[in-house]
């Protein structure tokens, strides 16, 4: 009976010792809390009431949802009923615009990449342009939301961006004609007999299928060699289509994981076997600064794995997950809940993916480059009556049979070092191989 008192007693001192601190915390921080949401009430009342112009209590509130999200970090936002619609239709069709996938950095409006084959990639947008203005508007006044929604726009009509190219002392301006995005996120060409190129320039619903599906039936004429996978200024898109794609070359085990504020939130994502599965095909990655996100999870899942070699330059480093939520009035909130690792434990986010061979693109000279060299090279053939050397001069070799079947991958190769350089590494891995 005495040990049963005791206990109560001291479990009530130690109650009484013990529990103020947490109340009195509990009770400041309540405090502080209606003190802010007091403090906001005050100023939506002060603005409704005195600003110049008649604005509701509901339009102050929705402003102050959308500038709340936009000050936490460049990807979370609120999404109005049609920014949620289009959200939705780029990631499973075909939807209306430049293609462009842009980013806000201190107040300026960067381009992450623009997407192969629309608009703004043939009007010579590239990853790291600054956009000044739209339609003559400053894009710090606008902001990242109302700048993408003056970009975006009805088939054929255009928009005029102010643009400072990456390394430009001046900006310029370029008229842009909306267009209908494509939804084809893979392109596959013959490089040479067996190898291939898979080029995957976004990721949308149907990229893994699309992948398989040109991987199959190449195979079926061709035994493949070697693949030269790029993701070049490939922007990012689904999570589960980038771990698909990755499952693709690789037979199973850790791909990406994900983690939020709480450590217990870890999610892993891994592959499984699969019967077409290209596990022991050599492999060879395309990455620059426009490969971000979802790319970026491919590229270091494969490099982490020791399955690819990595030929470019560093890549854009987006490695957060952004959870999108609809709300009932059919808009929705996009928010960053979590980061993304590679197997390894890499974070992608502002760090990238290094390549393993950092080689720069260098673009092919022009024709005014090549006849002003010409003009200028001198050699001792050039002389007017130079000596002939005494070998009998050969016929012209007969074409292989696959040259006009290659002769679309020899123009490409012929204006891309990146993708030449790949396709001798990949005829070079088995050998590699070998000798370890």
């Amino acid at each position: 009976m005495r040990v049963g008192i005791w206990f109560v007693c001291f479990t009530m001192l130690l109650a009484l010792t013990v529990a103020p601190a947490p109340l009195d915390a509990a009770a400041t921080a309540k405090d502080d809390q209606f003190e802010a949401l007091r403090r906001f009430s005050q100023v939506v009342d002060m603005v409704e009431t005195h600003y110049v112009k008649p604005v509701t209590k509901a339009e102050l509130i929705q402003n102050s949802i959308k500038g709340m999200l936009e000050q936490l970090d460049p990807h979370s936002a609120f999404l109005s009923p049609d920014d949620f619609k289009e959200l939705q239709d780029s990631s499973s069709g075909a939807f209306h615009g430049i293609g462009i996938e842009i980013s806000s950095e201190n107040g300026r409006l960067i381009v992450v990449s623009p997407i192969e084959d629309t608009p703004a990639y043939k009007a010579g947008l590239k990853s790291g342009d600054t956009i000044l203005e739209v339609d003559g508007e400053p894009t710090p006044e606008l902001g990242l939301n109302e700048a993408v929604k003056k970009i975006r726009g009805a088939l054929g009509t255009k928009v005029t961006l102010t643009i400072l190219h990456k390394g430009a002392q001046q900006p310029v301006d370029v008229t842009i004609a909306r267009g209908t995005i494509p939804i084809v996120s893979v392109k596959t060409q013959e490089l040479e007999k067996g190898y291939l190129m898979c080029r995957i320039t976004r990721f949308n619903e149907h990229t893994t299928k699309e992948l398989r599906d040109k991987l199959t039936e190449y195979a079926k004429k061709t035994p493949i060699q070697g693949i030269v996978l790029d993701l070049r200024n490939n922007p990012g898109g689904l999570l589960d289509q980038a771990v698909s794609v990755a499952d693709t070359f690789l037979s199973d085990g850790l791909i990406v994981y994900i983690q939020g504020k709480d450590p217990q939130s870890r999610r892993d994502f891994s592959g499984t076997k699969e019967a077409g599965d290209l596990v022991n095909v050599p492999l060879v990655t395309l990455i620059n600064a426009g490969s971000a996100s979802a790319s970026e999870i491919v590229a270091g899942a494969l490099q982490d794995r020791k399955r690819s070699l990595l030929i470019g330059e560093k890549t854009f480093g987006k490695g957060s997950v952004q959870t999108v939520v609809a709300l009932p009035d059919g808009s929705g909130i996009k928010l960053t809940t979590a980061l993304y690792y590679t197997p390894s434990g890499r974070s992608i986010q502002a760090e990238g993916i290094v390549p393993d061979l950092d080689i720069p693109y260098v673009a092919p000279p022009s024709d005014d480059d090549k006849n002003m060299k010409d003009r200028f090279t001198f050699r001792e053939k050039d002389f007017s009556r130079h000596l002939e050397n005494g070998t009998p001069k050969k016929g012209k070799k007969a074409a292989k049979p696959d040259a006009v079947d290659n002769e679309a991958g020899q123009a490409l190769m012929n204006k891309d070092n990146q993708l030449r350089l790949g396709l001798e590494m990949v005829k070079t891995l088995p050998k590699i191989r070998d000798i370890r």
